[in-house]
């Protein structure tokens, strides 16, 4: 399965004052890289893309399974892929590798696309639609 990759480091704000990251910021992490990969499949910024289509994409369910310790200044590449593609939903997986190759979280995300002025779920736009099931092709 296609992925999308991003590289990012650990801020010294990101960090507690042992410098081990917040709990938090994984998931800004998280959410940062898939809405690069989704502009990358959308050709252009991702949230003024989706709404460009008429949707929001409102997160349904976070997982993350934290893997290895994250600290100040640490060099981070970020694995994008979509996993699965439902009527109003989607689900990416990403995955943050370390310099010294361990994986340090691997996150699932699903995304419910709503109506803006309903807040009520509706099918995927055929352009995202047709995006992410581009995206899983081998």
């Amino acid at each position: 399965m296609p992925s999308f990759r991003s590289k990012r480091t650990v801020l010294f704000g990101d960090c507690d004052p042992a410098g081990a990251i917040y709990t938090p910021r994984v998931a800004h992490y998280v959410i940062e890289a898939l809405l690069d990969f989704q502009a990358s499949l959308l050709g252009g910024p991702a949230v003024r893309e989706l709404l460009a289509m008429g949707v929001l994409p409102p997160a349904r369910s976070m997982h993350i399974d934290f893997l290895a310790p994250l600290t100040y200044d640490d060099e981070l590449q970020l694995e994008v892929s979509c996993i699965e593609v439902g009527a109003s939903s989607f689900t990416c997986q990403v995955e943050a590798t370390r310099l010294d190759n361990r994986v340090a979280f691997r996150s699932r995300l699903t995304q419910v696309c709503v109506s803006p002025s309903s807040k009520r779920p509706v099918e995927l736009p055929e352009k995202l639609r047709a995006a992410l099931l581009a995206s899983r092709v081998a």
